[in-house]
């Protein structure tokens, strides 16, 4: 293990410990504050494992499809820089840049698939290829470079998204959005079960799962969610997607204790 490795996965398990930490210090009544999702999340009360999986799919599978076109303007909307209106924050490198410079261009940001399209083959029609709740803005070079890799630790710096790294075969994101991408991905291994015309999309602990539909490494995955609660960036976006756009939600940002319950 490298010097470099070893430092950054130390700064993980201090961040971890932190959690730990702020978690004990909480007021008991704050863990069972009411839950203002708990009506859309009632058929879900109650359960764990495979019982819980399948109530929220139950759930989360009633949703509106949108275009692959429309998702520019949602990601605009979703995706917004809290500190300026005309642009968003491009999910990897965390630049804020223009709203209006979407596109294929060098510099121009697109629209990155985070459960890799390849990985189920769906393409672009409406269903996972248009759900926003895993797609996002992103440099057209750093989209590029990430390809359809799976999620996993080391590598190198990417260009235009040095906070991020990557190797052979998997793509490890910047700190703050680690946790952000094992929820997305998470979602949609319990909104997309192969009942409605799709591929039965899961996880597995691979990091070389190609072109079948798994998606990995799971217990990467569960360190990241653990280690990068829900920011109030993810939260908002949760909301707008629920409000104006699909009305549904992604449970692990309302539940991220959910993650451990059923994997």
């Amino acid at each position: 293990m490298t010097s470099l490795f070893r430092a950054r996965r130390a700064r993980w398990a201090a961040a971890g410990a932190a959690v730990a930490a702020v978690a004990v210090l909480l007021p008991m009544n704050s863990a069972a504050a009411a839950d203002p999702y708990a009506g859309y999340y009632a058929p879900a009360e109650g359960k764990t494992g495979a019982a819980l999986k399948s109530a929220l799919h139950g759930i989360i599978k009633t949703q509106t499809k949108i275009s692959y076109s429309a998702v520019w303007t949602a990601l605009k909307d979703t995706d917004q820089d809290p500190a300026n209106p005309n642009n968003v924050i491009l999910l990897y490198s965390g630049r804020s840049q223009s709203k209006s410079t979407n596109g294929g261009g060098v510099n121009d940001w697109n629209r990155e698939h985070v459960w890799a399209q390849s990985h189920g083959d769906f393409g672009t029609g409406a269903g996972p290829g248009t759900d926003i709740h895993h797609i996002r803005p992103e440099d057209v070079t750093v989209n590029s470079t990430r390809g359809n890799k799976d999620f996993d630790l080391g590598g190198s710096p990417v260009s235009e998204a040095p906070d991020s790294r990557t190797d052979s075969n998997s793509f490890e994101p910047r700190d703050e959005v680690k946790g952000d991408v094992a929820r997305m991905i998470l979602y949609m291994a319990v909104r997309y079960e192969g009942g409605d015309g799709f591929a039965n999309l899961e996880v597995n602990d691979s990091s070389s799962n190609g072109s079948v539909p798994l998606h990995g490494r799971i217990s990467v995955l569960k360190q990241w969610n653990e280690l990068d609660p829900p920011s109030a960036f993810e939260q908002r976006r949760n909301q707008v997607i629920y409000d104006s756009y699909q009305h549904n939600r992604n449970p692990f940002i309302d539940h991220p204790e959910w993650v451990e319950e059923i994997w």
